[in-house]
């Protein structure tokens, strides 16, 4: 028997990736995501392949696997491909201790984020145009 298969959420134009506990503060995590919001996917990819900040790297293998799954699961066209929207989302933080003075101890918080690309695929620009 098992479940019924749940309804897709997104248009037959999207495909989306989701990274769940990722190690790093949604602040840093959501600087990295505000560079590809909206840019063509092959664009974002080479701005996160050059970035220096360490989120970068999640950030890229999310969008990889974004592409992927526009490709392989949902046969969309990778040359037209940009990135809709790259969500950012807090989890639940590990707290640590560090001995102080006197005796005394310093709470230290490790945010934990999640990431969710969704690309979509580009209208033609033939199409565009012909409704301008």
């Amino acid at each position: 028997m098992g479940k019924k298969a749940r309804d897709r959420v997104l248009p037959e134009t999207d495909a989306q990736a989701i990274a769940r506990a990722l190690r790093g503060s949604p602040y840093k995590l959501n600087l990295v995501a505000e560079m590809i919001r909206g840019k063509s996917a092959e664009i974002a990819l080479a701005e996160l392949a050059f970035s220096k900040r360490r989120m970068a790297v999640d950030v890229r293998k999310v969008l990889q696997a974004a592409i992927a799954n526009a490709e392989n699961n949902h046969q969309l066209d990778v040359d037209r491909l940009y990135v809709k929207s790259a969500t950012v989302g807090k989890t639940a933080s590990m707290r640590r201790f560090h001995a102080r003075g006197r005796g005394r101890m310093g709470a230290i918080e490790k945010p934990i984020s999640n990431l969710t690309v969704i690309v979509s695929e580009r209208k033609k620009r033939e199409e565009r145009e012909e409704k301008a």
